[in-house]
């Protein structure tokens, strides 16, 4: 006879955790970040800027913010970077409609047979704050599938994100979830640096600034194009 505890056991030895980066992998916002960013610079600090010497891709808010007030000499404070983030913040809500961003392809198959499958908890591990990231998922009606995450306003360094999603999870879900089954998907080199910080197999997907060939280079576990072919993605994250 299968006791309940027994059920639960099989469940926490078969459940992944699915960690997902959001620009360049989920949606692209069509430049609506980067210009809430200019906005920001310009009507808190009076500054123009380019987003010259930036790198975004990969980079958390709170790096960014500042990288982009030593970029002009302006001190990059706790005071000063919460108010540029704020800033940012009410801008990227409002320009979100007015930027011709989408969805990238395979995204909503891909997530809604994960949603349907018990054994796959589905989370965010994402450079953007947390309001953030709910403002650019809401718009495109997909934050609705993830029930929590690691993001900016958790720490400004990238790599230490993975275990703050590790902890949220055994919270959420009483699993210490081992390396092997913990996947990090995402667009860049910086993701896949990301998992492999916290040991996790790292899945690539080609639909940021990085070519297929580029983040071939950095080896990640699993490299795809993009996620139109549902059953492989998800033979990936599931089955392997």
């Amino acid at each position: 006879m299968i006791t309940r505890k027994l059920l639960l056991l099989r469940m926490e030895t078969k459940s992944r955790l699915l960690l997902f980066d959001i620009d360049g992998t989920l949606i692209t916002s069509g430049g609506a970040g980067e210009g809430a960013l200019k906005d920001a610079m310009k009507d808190r600090f009076g500054v123009q800027e380019d987003l010259q010497g930036i790198l975004l891709a990969g980079a958390t808010d709170a790096r960014i913010a500042r990288e982009l007030l030593a970029k002009h000499g302006i001190e990059a404070s706790a005071e000063n970077v919460t108010a540029l983030l704020d800033e940012y913040l009410q801008h990227l809500s409002g320009r979100m409609p007015l930027h011709a961003g989408r969805l990238l392809p395979g995204i909503i198959p891909v997530l809604e047979a994960l949603e349907k499958r018990p054994e796959a908890v589905l989370a965010l591990l994402t450079g953007n704050l947390t309001r953030g990231a709910q403002i650019k998922l809401t718009h495109y009606g997909i934050w609705k599938f993830f029930e929590f995450g690691a993001f900016a306003d958790d720490h400004h360094d990238r790599n230490e994100l993975g275990k703050v999603a590790r902890a949220r999870a055994l919270e959420k879900h009483g699993i210490e979830f081992p390396p092997e089954r913990i996947f990090v998907i995402g667009d860049t080199p910086r993701d896949i640096e990301c998992g492999r910080a916290i040991g996790a197999r790292t899945v690539a997907i080609a639909t940021g600034h990085y070519s297929l060939s580029e983040l071939a280079e950095h080896r990640p576990d699993f490299l795809f194009q993009d996620f139109s072919d549902t059953a492989l993605v998800l033979e990936c994250l599931l089955g392997a």
